[in-house]
């Protein structure tokens, strides 16, 4: 545990006191207060005196002119954070000289790697509680009404799988850094991973699904089901697949499977979805929490495996 402490710390202190993440958790803020704004706008079109959960109905409706809700802007900003906390971990050191100076200390070399993950962790953990304290606090002004125990205990599960997630990115973005001598080399292989798995994976899977099992209007419910099974096995390589079908269940009592499609099937063929408990909730998407995790410890094992066998000389 050796310098462990001291990592961590002046990791926290450079984060806070850097201008880049500063403006970047502003606009997070910024966008974030926005997207509540336009759902507290629009959730009286969407819920009715017989809606359950209204309050966290407020973090899932888009607005009308606007389809941009929370969790979607969550999506897409939490890969940034995550990056921007950890493509320059290792390589901005190396360059500088610093590590080979910090290595000549009473410090072990894997508590650099690993102070370093853990402020980067905290910090995403600051970012996550905060804006999701922001925007219920904004909600409960603008619509009037308090959570339920259960809406709290989701919000909670929700800003977990949020860190979890927000974790695999900047372990990535670790890797790449200790893989690569420059910093923005790492950023833009971190990025392009991103932008990869954000903009064409979906498309690769539909591709991959319909050549397997062409589907049509004439389609079969178990052709549909079985394209549906398909798509959605090809698409969970991506980390954010498996995030937003967390969050589904999780902000959803009602959705009973983790396929949206397979939920109306069941709707179409009569059957009356009914809220499940949270419990029942995080046991339909246990395997995609594990898989992030999987993810994530994957990840770091490889940067630190590689950080602690790789030669650090003076500059």
């Amino acid at each position: 545990m050796a310098g462990l402490i001291e990592i961590f710390r002046k990791e926290l202190a450079d984060n806070f006191n850097s201008k880049r993440f500063l403006i970047l958790f502003l606009l997070v803020y910024l966008a974030g207060a926005a997207t509540i704004y336009i759902a507290a706008q629009n959730i009286r079109a969407t819920v009715d005196d017989s809606t359950r959960y209204i309050f966290l109905n407020l973090f899932i409706v888009s607005g009308s002119n606007i389809p941009f809700s929370f969790p979607l802007f969550m999506s897409i900003f939490i890969p940034i954070i995550g990056i921007a906390l950890g493509f320059d971990a290792v390589n901005s050191e190396r360059t500088s000289g610093n590590l080979s100076r910090l290595l000549s200390q009473p410090i072990y070399r894997d508590n650099v790697i690993n102070g370093k993950f853990l402020a980067g962790l905290v910090m995403i953990a600051i970012l996550i509680v905060s804006i999701v304290t922001l925007v219920a606090g904004l909600g409960l002004r603008m619509i009037g009404v308090p959570p339920e125990a259960e809406e709290i205990l989701r919000l909670c599960m929700f800003v977990i799988v949020s860190i979890l997630y927000g974790a695999f990115w900047m372990s990535l973005a670790v890797l790449f850094s200790v893989v690569f001598n420059k910093a923005a080399t790492s950023a833009l292989a971190s990025i392009a991973i991103w932008l990869f798995l954000f903009l064409f994976m979906g498309l690769i899977a539909n591709l991959i699904a319909v050549t397997v099992v062409p589907i049509n209007a004439d389609s079969t419910v178990e052709q549909i089901a079985s394209f549906d099974t398909l798509y959605r096995m090809i698409n969970r390589i991506s980390p954010g697949t498996l995030y937003v079908e967390s969050i589904q269940a999780v902000l959803l009592p009602i959705l009973g499977t983790s396929s949206p499609t397979m939920m109306m099937i069941g709707i179409y063929s009569g059957l009356k979805p009914t809220p499940l408990p949270l419990s029942q909730s995080l046991l339909i998407v246990w395997p995609q929490l594990v898989g992030l995790l999987a993810l994530t410890a994957i990840c770091f094992a490889i940067a630190y495996i590689k950080f602690m066998r790789e030669e650090i000389r003076a500059t």
